[in-house]
């Protein structure tokens, strides 16, 4: 599937349309609390990654300065916690300790109970896990009710030979989304005994590509995707200008940067997409380029993607807002951590 045609752009930033540039904040919020309410049924299919969704989608709140709109915070965060797989009485399942994405494995609702219930595979998975800290830190929750033994135990069990993280203990992909989930998860919890940061290190090395890209993995074509990950799980462990040489720091801020077209692509020769507005743009600027990029024409791109009607933003101009709020949630972030002085002050319409 293609994308539609790129928005047309001004000749210079002083011939910018502002309607172009309106941004329809009242309506995002909206979106976002419809979604934390109730969701229409084409997400059935991601019931094991609720998690996951709700952390879109109080993250695009909090972006929006809107978490006061949020109403039962403390109810959220007990059904959070209700997902946590915490170790039993002789500590068995220590290695299968984390936070499950929902309860569509049997286990009930019950967030004044303990994990008393020997349900089969019923274990953390560590994007869930990552997911579960942050949307507590953005609720505001003193993170007291963590196992932090158990976390971190099941994080260890995790990581296999070659330094990348399976998603669960049964097993699955192993790629570099997962290291920068366990480099987080490591970090929120001040804890790196969860991980070992030589064997992840070597593995983000190893995936750097021809280009001066990263891969998921060695071998493997650049993607925006891991690119961040990695990046951001290297400076997360503070060694990212130690891990690679000058020469390939220089290739792989030309091989993001060559990422625009009008906004951003993941891969050579691919049709922009709003969620790599925040993978590129995000490594941009933890590699401190991000002003090399022209920001005006990724907005213009960014808020032709906006859905007026209903609110959200989607992959490409003209189609519904993408599922898992991933675009939009990356969108907002975007928009919110790096507008323009001239955003700030008049053209965010809020309506």
């Amino acid at each position: 599937m293609m994308a539609t045609d790129a928005p047309t752009l001004p000749a210079s930033d002083n011939e910018t349309n502002e309607a172009d540039e309106t941004f329809f904040r009242l309506k995002h919020i909206k979106f976002f609390l419809r979604n934390l309410d109730i969701l229409p049924t084409v997400y059935t299919s991601a019931d094991t990654s609720r998690i996951t969704m709700a952390f879109f989608t109080l993250s695009g709140l909090d972006l929006l300065n809107s978490l006061s709109s949020v109403e039962h915070k403390q109810q959220i965060i007990n059904w959070i916690y209700s997902h946590q797989v915490v170790p039993n009485e002789d500590e068995s399942n220590l290695n299968e300790c984390g936070f499950r994405g929902s309860s569509s494995n049997g286990n009930p609702f019950c967030p004044e109970k303990g994990n008393d219930q020997n349900i089969p595979f019923d274990s953390g998975h560590i994007a869930m896990t990552y997911c579960a800290l942050l949307s507590l830190i953005i609720l505001g929750d003193d993170l007291s009710r963590i196992n932090r033994k158990g976390i971190i135990s099941g994080l260890k069990h995790l990581q296999i030979k070659d330094g990348s993280f399976r998603p669960v203990p049964e097993g699955g992909e192993n790629d570099m989304r997962f290291i920068y989930c366990a480099a987080c998860i490591c970090h929120i919890l001040d804890d790196w005994s969860g991980m070992d940061r030589d064997l992840a290190i070597s593995y983000i090395k190893t995936s750097l590509s021809y280009d001066g890209g990263i891969g998921q993995g060695p071998g493997l074509e650049s993607h925006g995707g891991p690119t961040f990950c990695a990046v951001a799980a290297l400076s997360l462990m503070g060694c990212l200008h130690e891990t690679f040489t000058l020469h390939q720091l220089e290739r792989l801020k030309r091989w993001c940067v060559m990422r625009q077209q009008v906004g951003f692509h993941g891969r050579p020769n691919k049709p922009d997409d709003t969620c790599y507005s925040y993978w590129i743009g995000a490594t941009l600027k933890l590699l401190n380029i991000f002003e090399l990029t022209n920001f005006t024409q990724n907005r213009l791109y960014m808020m032709d993607t906006q859905k007026e009607a209903i609110g959200g933003f989607a992959k490409w101009p003209n189609q519904s807002p993408g599922k898992l709020f991933s675009q939009m949630s990356s969108t907002l972030h975007l928009i919110m951590l790096n507008v323009r002085e001239k955003v700030v002050a008049g053209y965010i319409e809020h309506r």
